[in-house]
């Protein structure tokens, strides 16, 4: 583990993500595969390579797919929210909207396997008036692509894990919320760790240290605390040194048939060797590839180098959150720590073909770093994104629908590889017009409610001008009632932060709202 401190219409645009191998083609080239809904498809649930899985040239024009990498990260919501708190709006460039959204239940159907459920829904934006609804949106619509994987095992249940703990003690990570809670964030998982499980422990600042080779918990849990407790900061950061051996440590004592990550605790502010993410994972890209490590990533500190850690660890097939104070530790490392340990699919993508009959434009909500080239969906050598059990992954477009259109929306495929076989699979969801007719605001389910309220209040952080976007007070109203129908405290949140937002515009002195953190695995 590690801790540390809109798109255009359709989908034409290059893209700037990377093969394993090297750089993608450019989204929308010629070339495509079957969108979602071709014949060509496989059947929902079928391994990829079965009978009725042969690719054929797409009918529908490339414009009308978009395709893009799984993501589960929620840090850029849980530092926003720290940064807001601490009387500071963030930078544009820390807001990901697809991070916001998908740090709040959806409340998505669970796939009886091991597989994903896909759930495609949708309501009609409105015209508003005086910023209530926003403006310049009365042929628009929201659609949701929801994708959930199965909830996890009781622990007893899980595999074994073998975790490398590789924890950044340099000197900006003596302030306050920094190296303490990392530590309390390691004796709280020692508690909750299995006798049967591993655990390592690497340091860094200007150089890297080995604390504790692997480890077996059982008869050794003093002996793990001990050198938790003995760590202290130092000097500069050294990102570079303390994963490549936190990368070693986890070869070393590497577990067949066991879950082993490295993960990453740090503030994220390299500034001693290479501090270039992609050449960090360059090198220790045989390790990742040949024994199947992933990375963890988990952020603290009021100032914390969201981008780079993001960077990081999608190259490192994993992902990251943000842990401001003691109760959101617990929550990562108790109650949701299968799903931080744990895959239920690789490389997983989705993509989404809209229809051209009822379909005049769309635009995805985010995901400006995970797109992929609608020709790469089933090409198993791109990478994808990881996705451990419990975990719901939620794609917003804003969709423009021809005038009188009635029919067929969208398709949504999702692809991934089975964890241990690398078996390629897929399972697809639509949507047609009647289902995405009702109002958003006030009839549309609760939960995509919660969800547009999430990705409007991201994208006007960062300046955006998605159609109907409400002004920040109208936002905060809208989760103030919906925190209070849901009866969730994460929504409650997002309220208080809305306001903050808002009087951080308006040159106010915000509201308190407590510390920043992730939000719930749904």
């Amino acid at each position: 583990m590690l801790l540390t401190a809109c798109s255009a219409a359709g989908s034409s645009e290059g893209t700037a993500t990377d093969k394993r191998a090297g750089a993608r083609p450019p989204q929308g080239t010629t070339g495509a595969q079957p969108a979602p809904g071709d014949a060509a498809a496989p059947e929902r649930g079928r391994q990829s390579g079965e009978s009725g899985d042969t690719a054929k040239p797409d009918s529908a024009a490339p414009d009308y797919l978009s395709t893009f990498a799984l993501d589960v990260d929620t840090a850029s919501y849980g530092y926003a929210r720290r940064t807001l708190g601490d009387g500071r709006l963030p930078d544009a460039a820390d807001v990901r909207p697809e991070e916001f959204v998908n740090s709040f239940k959806q409340g998505y159907e669970r796939p009886k396997g091991n597989g994903f459920s896909v759930t495609v829904d949708g309501a009609r934006i409105g015209a508003g008036s005086k910023g209530g609804a926003g403006s310049g949106a009365s042929d628009w619509s929201l659609l949701r692509v929801g994708l959930a994987t199965r909830a996890a095992p009781p622990s007893g249940e899980r595999p074994p894990a073998s975790l490398t703990f590789v924890v950044d003690v340099s000197g900006s990570m003596a302030g306050e919320g920094r190296l303490g809670l990392v530590k309390k964030s390691l004796d709280i998982l020692t508690d909750e760790l299995r006798d049967d499980d591993s655990v390592a422990l690497v340091t860094f600042s200007d150089e890297a240290e080995t604390r504790l080779p692997m480890t077996r918990l059982k008869g050794n849990r003093n002996k793990i605390r001990d050198a938790v407790d003995a760590m202290e900061p130092a000097q500069s950061t050294n990102v570079e040194a303390g994963v490549e051996r936190g990368y070693e440590e986890s070869v070393k004592g590497h577990r067949k048939g066991v879950n082993n990550r490295v993960v990453l605790l740090s503030d994220a502010l390299a500034n001693t060797g290479d501090t270039d993410a992609d050449n960090i994972l360059e090198r220790i890209d045989s390790a990742r590839r040949e024994y199947g490590i992933t990375l963890f990533g988990v952020g603290v500190g009021s100032d914390y180098g969201d981008a780079f850690m993001e960077r990081l660890t999608n190259r490192g097939d994993g992902h990251t959150t943000y842990v401001g104070d003691e109760e959101q530790a617990r929550k990562v490392f108790v109650d949701q720590l299968p799903a931080h340990i744990e895959l239920r699919a690789r490389d997983a993508k989705a993509q989404v073909a809209f229809d051209r009959g009822t379909v005049k434009q769309f635009r995805l909500i985010g995901y400006e770093n995970r797109k992929v080239a609608d020709e790469d969906f089933r090409d198993d050598s791109v990478d994808g994104g990881e996705v451990g059990p419990g975990h719901t992954v939620t794609a917003l477009y804003a969709v423009r629908l021809r005038e009188g259109a009635s029919g067929p929306v969208a398709e949504a495929t999702v692809r991934w590889l089975d964890p241990k076989t690398r078996k390629a699979y897929e399972e697809s969801g639509s949507v047609r017009t009647g289902a995405i007719d009702g109002a958003l605001w006030g009839a549309a389910p609760q939960r995509l409610q919660v969800a547009a309220v999430a990705a409007y209040f991201a994208d006007t952080l960062r300046g955006g001008d998605l159609p109907g976007t409400p002004a920040l007070g109208e936002l905060a109203s809208r989760a103030d009632r919906l925190a209070a129908e849901t009866d969730d405290g994460s929504v409650r949140k997002l309220a208080t932060a809305i306001g903050q937002a808002q009087s951080l515009r308006n040159g106010t002195e915000p509201e308190d709202g407590g510390d920043g953190g992730e939000g719930e695995i749904g």
